[in-house]
Order: structure tokens, then sequence, then C-alpha cells
């Protein structure tokens, strides 16, 4: 009898905690997103939307900011799933590469930008409580999990793209027999 009524308030516990961190995402993280999305809103309109699709074109030229300014910028102006509409701007063979740098940096921009990618703002703020419990601040872990995020968004681009490429050529060499 004792085990259902121990198993009985475990099972009501786990919602109350559950409870209790959704009224921690209220008071804390929810308002911040709003302000976040609200000024990148802003921001969009007030830089206008022509602007920024003409310097997105501008960053297609050149593969290093093809595969790191480009995928950042679209994480961080369109957010998580939008930031993929940005691949119109590319040629057909480079929007493989593009897609696997911008899904790539949906992690490390949810550190300093957590409006860019909200879904995964719960991973990150598991791995946060506890770096915070450990007594370290976030900003340095942001920071490098940022840094980290580029260097390999561009590694995966310049890859996919090259792969890509090699692909489409054997596919026409085999079209052509």
């Amino acid at each position: 009898m004792d085990f259902l009524i121990h198993l009985a308030e475990g099972f009501i516990g786990m919602f109350n905690e559950g409870g209790k961190t959704f009224i921690g995402f209220v008071t804390g993280i929810i308002p911040t997103l709003v302000c976040l999305i609200t000024a990148v809103n802003a921001l969009l309109k007030f830089c206008g939307e022509e602007r920024i699709a003409r310097f997105a074109q501008k960053c297609t030229g050149n593969i290093v900011l093809r595969y790191t300014v480009f995928p950042i910028m679209a994480m961080f102006f369109l957010t998580n799933p939008m930031a993929y509409t940005f691949g119109r701007f590319l040629k057909e063979e480079q929007k493989p590469a593009f897609y696997d740098s911008a899904v790539s940096m949906c992690h490390p921009i949810t550190g300093m930008f957590p409006h860019a990618n909200p879904a995964e703002l719960f991973v990150y703020m598991g791995i946060a409580t506890g770096i915070q419990q450990l007594g370290y601040t976030l900003g340095p872990i942001a920071i490098r999990f940022f840094i980290v995020g580029a260097i390999v968004i561009l590694i995966r681009g310049v890859l996919t793209e090259y792969i890509t490429k090699m692909m489409l050529k054997r596919k026409a060499q085999q079209a052509s027999v």
C-alpha cells in the first residue's frame, strides 16, 4: 500500500514541479522573448526589408560570408524556421549548404539571442541552470558557443556546397551517357 501512495505522490509531484517551472518561464524568460522579438521586428521595419534583402544578396557572393554572416543574419532577423527562406538569394547548388549552415546555427545562437530559436531555449536553459549553479556567469559560455558555432557552420557550409557540386556534376555526367 505504501508503494501506491508513494507512486501517486511522485506522480502528482512531477506535475507540481512542472507547474513551478512553467511559472518561472512566465515570469522570467517569456517576457524577455516577447521584448526581443518586438525589438527585432522594429529593427527590421526601421532598416527596411529591401535594405536587408540587398545586404543578403551581397553576402552570398563570398563563400565565407555566405556560410557565416548570411545564416547568422537569417537566424537573427527571421528566426527559426523562417530563416531558411533566405535561401531564395542563393544559386540552386548553394541552397543545401545554406540550409545546413543555418540549421547548425540553431543551438549556438540561442545563448546570445534567445528570440532566434525559442524552441531550443529550453535545452539551453537546462545547461545554463547547471552553469549558474556552479557559480559561473552565462556571458562567456554564450560567446564561446556562438564563436564555435560560426566556425562550425562555415566548415559545414563549405563542405556541403562542395559535396552538392560533386553530386550535381556526377548526375549531369550520368544523364549525358
